[in-house]
């Protein structure tokens, strides 16, 4: 497997030395909290990010950034409790609110994944807390809780959605997963669960080496391809 130090040197050949690698990547994306940061969050907070990811997929990020404000008032600020709350009628009510992304399957996501939140808060104290507190060396064990108890997280949704409240966690782009078969880590894809572990393991070992956080990796590896 190919050193990240070297790695970092191939994205630093590619974006005009180490200085400017480092700038461009401080400026890019969310910042990455500590855990006590990220667990001091509101967990209105964290339904909201979620479902902003959700109904970002597919559709524009500014389009639904900038209806943002609409949806956070026809789903009552994002409370866990009143959306888990909300019965299929005011959820159906929502197709006919034009502020917001009419689309039903996405629309309902918002009770199902309050649902997740609130159980989730019961059992550690709070939902931002839960996260907060899972191990950044078994990120991708989160990904697969987040798709199988939250509602559209497959995909890169919930790494994604990790990114965006500051949890440091790798993303599987396809110029991550180019610059992890070039780095010897993965022959092909990153579908499979093995093909997940081994780049865990590969982050892991990098972290190790270089002392960054996953996220920094990730993204210098996606400037190692050029």
């Amino acid at each position: 497997m190919q050193s990240f130090a070297s790695i970092y040197q191939q994205a630093a050949d590619h974006h005009g030395g180490k200085a400017a690698l480092d700038q461009w990547i401080a400026s890019m994306g969310y910042p990455v909290r500590t855990t006590e940061q990220l667990a001091a969050l509101e967990d209105r907070y964290m339904l909201a990010e979620l479902c902003r990811r959700v109904f970002r997929t597919g559709i524009r990020h500014a389009v639904v950034d900038a209806k943002w404000p609409a949806f956070e008032q026809a789903f009552f600020n994002f409370s866990p409790m009143r959306c888990a709350m909300m019965s299929d009628e005011e959820l159906e009510g929502q197709m006919q609110n034009e502020k917001i992304i009419r689309h039903l399957a996405k629309i309902v996501t918002v009770r199902e994944n309050a649902n997740m939140v609130v159980w989730l808060a019961r059992e550690h104290g709070s939902f931002a807390r839960f996260i907060a507190d899972w191990p950044a060396e078994d990120i991708i064990s989160l990904w697969d809780y987040l798709k199988k108890h939250g509602k559209r997280m497959g995909g890169n949704s919930g790494a994604r959605f990790l990114r965006m409240v500051g949890k440091d966690s790798f993303v599987l782009t396809d110029d991550v997963v180019v610059g992890l078969r070039r780095a010897g880590v993965i022959d092909k894809h990153a579908n499979s669960k093995r093909d997940r572990a081994k780049v865990q393991e590969a982050f892991n070992s990098w972290a190790q080496e270089s002392g960054l956080g996953l996220a920094q990796m990730s993204r210098i590896l996606a400037c190692s391809i050029g």
